[in-house]
């Protein structure tokens, strides 16, 4: 899987943030005042996500307007899903991984495998 570039994670933060169908001018208006985009350059963005599978658009009068084909957490579990499998020692990057967890994530990775793994 593609690592996203930093103009296209922060679209797809305000696209899963605005979390409907939403138009170019829409995630454009999102990105401010952090950013300032051109118009076209977030249309650009949106098309380069959708050509990706990272979003579905439908067309809206003469416009189309975008949402995410999955949730932040999923597309996150993905890359690290990605990551975990293409290293050479999953078990020790799993300890590594966990070594550096806060207290409180540690307790959400125990609250995750009581529910993934009853």
């Amino acid at each position: 899987m593609n690592r996203l570039g930093e103009l296209e994670t922060q679209v797809m933060l305000r696209v899963w943030w605005l979390n409907r169908p939403s138009s170019v001018r829409e995630v454009q208006e999102a990105l401010l005042p952090d950013r300032e985009p051109a118009y076209t350059t977030v249309m650009t963005v949106l098309d380069k996500l959708f050509r990706k599978g990272l979003l579905r658009r439908r067309l809206a009068g003469r416009a189309y307007l975008y949402e995410a084909v999955r949730s932040r957490d999923a597309y996150t579990a993905e890359l690290m899903r990605a990551d975990w499998v293409a290293g050479d020692s999953r078990a020790g990057a799993l300890v590594h991984f966990v070594e550096g967890m806060t207290p409180e994530q540690i307790e959400a990775l125990r609250d995750a495998l009581r529910v993934a793994l009853p």
